[in-house]
């Protein structure tokens, strides 16, 4: 009776995770994290995200909800720690600020996500990568590691390579979608990170967005860009159909 029971919790369970996706907690080291997982289906290409610096928020839920529709599994990954969600900006620059200055801390935390999305059945051998504004510079970061994945894409995240770096040891492509009138990442940066790609042999797709700030697709926000936006998701999805099999 045991074993049934034990059966009938765990069916239940990838229903739930299938149906309307759930938070997941994982531990990276001694140190708790809550991820958020969603799939379509056993077995489905994988989007693995990095949230903005406000943390893994319902922005992250409804970019994965859109992707499921789409027939894409997702794992948001908790670059901050479970249950801090900073609000002040004072705290977000702190948060991202320690990682930005802890590389090695930030590929921890990228694996220790991988390894809970894998945990969880996600298909890594089918994978991308993704991040919005901070979570697209720790995209850049995971390319640079390394990572086995088939793509980093980045939105309005930020393109500048920390000291020492390179994208030498990239293995997929590098996708940018970057809003020309944003002043927190310039076109400077944009031209830079451009020739660094060319420079390593690593495939890229980079697109500018004219009159788009920083921050160009959050929903609801005073920077959103209509346009910016939706040409960008557009590209996005066929981009992934192109790299997804």
């Amino acid at each position: 009776m045991k074993i049934i029971y034990s059966l009938l919790v765990m069916l239940f369970t990838v229903s739930v995770v299938f149906a309307g996706g759930m938070p997941v907690q994982y531990k990276v080291g001694s140190e708790e994290f809550e991820g958020y997982y969603i799939s379509p289906s056993k077995n489905a290409p994988l989007v693995f995200m990095v949230h903005d610096w406000d943390g893994l928020t319902d922005y992250e839920v409804k970019r994965a909800q859109m992707l499921n529709d789409l027939g894409y599994a997702v794992f948001a990954v908790d670059m901050f720690g479970k249950g801090v969600r900073p609000t002040e900006t004072a705290d977000k620059k702190m948060l991202t600020g320690a990682l930005y200055k802890d590389r090695e801390r930030m590929r921890k935390l990228l694996q220790g996500g991988l390894d809970a999305a894998e945990e969880l059945g996600a298909n890594l051998d089918n994978a991308v990568s993704i991040g919005y504004c901070f979570g697209g510079a720790v995209a850049l970061e995971q390319a640079r590691s390394g990572a086995n994945l088939k793509a980093f894409v980045t939105f309005h995240g930020g393109l500048s390579t920390p000291e020492g770096q390179d994208y030498s040891s990239t293995k997929g492509e590098v996708v940018v979608f970057h809003g020309s009138a944003d002043t927190a990442v310039t076109m400077t940066d944009f031209a830079n990170l451009t020739e660094s790609l060319e420079k390593d042999g690593v495939k890229h797709e980079m697109t500018t967005y004219s009159g788009a700030p920083h921050a160009f697709s959050v929903f609801g926000s005073s920077r959103y860009h209509k346009v910016a936006d939706e040409k960008s998701w557009d590209r996005f999805v066929s981009f992934l159909k192109e790299t997804l099999r």
